[in-house]
């Protein structure tokens, strides 16, 4: 093997993976291929759109392939005789048998200290639960989601509490990308030492749908807050105020020495013209928020136009 100019496959979609894939492509590490999503409508006028993680691509001039399923690159794959496969959210479930091509096999960047938060959004469940740390894991790849042995961690300490998604993902793909560069000439040198996952820790997190976006207002303030940043991309936090969708785009908690105004999600102002929402425990706070078909407004914007909210409940 020329350890030199090492043939490497990196396979990925979002943000996450692009942010990696540019500081590989800076190294002498560069792909020699990216299979990455097929183009998706964006926007309102749904103009069809590269992946993130093809966009890097073309900018270093890399090969793409943009498979339906990973299973049609299968025979180019071992027409390349590829050294090292390198995966980072990618949304197919990749089959052994593609996995088990690569002379070094592959290995997968998962955002999280693994085996808490396996699955599909471990960054919005560490917002979610408020988590203090959490991390980047490099593991080998088996036929199971997130379960092979690691082969290295790094800890990323949230100092931020009011962190969004966004933030935590570029945050954890620079993390990912370091830990990277220093783990390939490792695995390419055979100098790698592998550890099973304990099985007894692991934790699961799901795909997101729209409807886990819908806000429940007999949360608390405080989790409702956290919902607002870790869905701040996909799917969203919204409620209904007249039959039309209020999505909430930035928000805080205010405590108030008073008792909270019954039902849950009845809206309340404050003296300084801010929005409150009743919840379980304390007043959520609504700063920037868009009605439906309506462009995004501060809280003090909303009231000027809409001041009849006050004392709505919202469903």
């Amino acid at each position: 093997m020329n350890k030199i100019n090492p043939k490497i496959i990196f396979v990925g979609t979002p943000e996450f993976g692009a942010i990696i894939l540019e500081e590989l492509s800076k190294t002498k590490f560069k792909p020699c291929l990216v299979i990455t999503s097929l183009d998706k409508p964006v926007g309102r006028k749904q103009i069809l759109s590269p992946s993130p993680v093809k966009q890097i691509a073309l900018k270093y001039n890399i090969p793409i392939k943009q498979p339906k399923k990973i299973e049609e690159t299968k025979e180019e794959i071992k027409e390349i005789k590829p050294d090292l496969m390198i995966v980072a959210a990618y949304k197919q479930i990749i089959p052994k048998e593609i996995l088990e091509i690569p002379k070094y096999k592959s290995f997968n960047i998962h955002p999280s200290l693994l085996p808490k938060y396996r699955g599909a959004s471990p960054i919005q469940y560490t917002i979610l639960n408020g988590e203090e740390k959490t991390g980047v894991t490099i593991y080998l790849m088996d036929e199971k989601i997130d379960h092979g042995p690691i082969l290295s961690q790094k800890e990323f300490e949230i100092k931020d509490k009011k962190i969004t998604y966004q933030k935590l993902s570029k945050e954890l793909a620079k993390l990912g990308a370091e830990l990277l560069l220093e783990n390939i000439p490792k695995i390419l040198s055979k100098k790698i030492k592998l550890t099973p996952q304990n099985e007894k820790e692991a934790t699961y997190t799901k795909i997101l749908k729209k409807e886990d976006g819908h806000i429940k207002w007999s949360k608390k303030a405080e989790e409702i807050e956290r919902q607002i940043r870790a869905f701040e991309v996909w799917p969203q936090s919204y409620s209904f105020w007249n039959d039309k969708v209020l999505k909430i785009l930035k928000s805080s908690v205010k405590i108030l020495p008073v008792e909270i105004d019954y039902p849950y999600g009845k809206v309340v102002a404050s003296p300084e013209k801010e929005i409150l929402v009743a919840t379980k425990e304390n007043y959520f706070k609504i700063e920037i928020i868009q009605l439906e078909g309506k462009k995004k407004m501060t809280a003090k914007e909303f009231l000027n136009g809409y001041p009849k909210i006050i004392g709505e409940v919202l469903k």
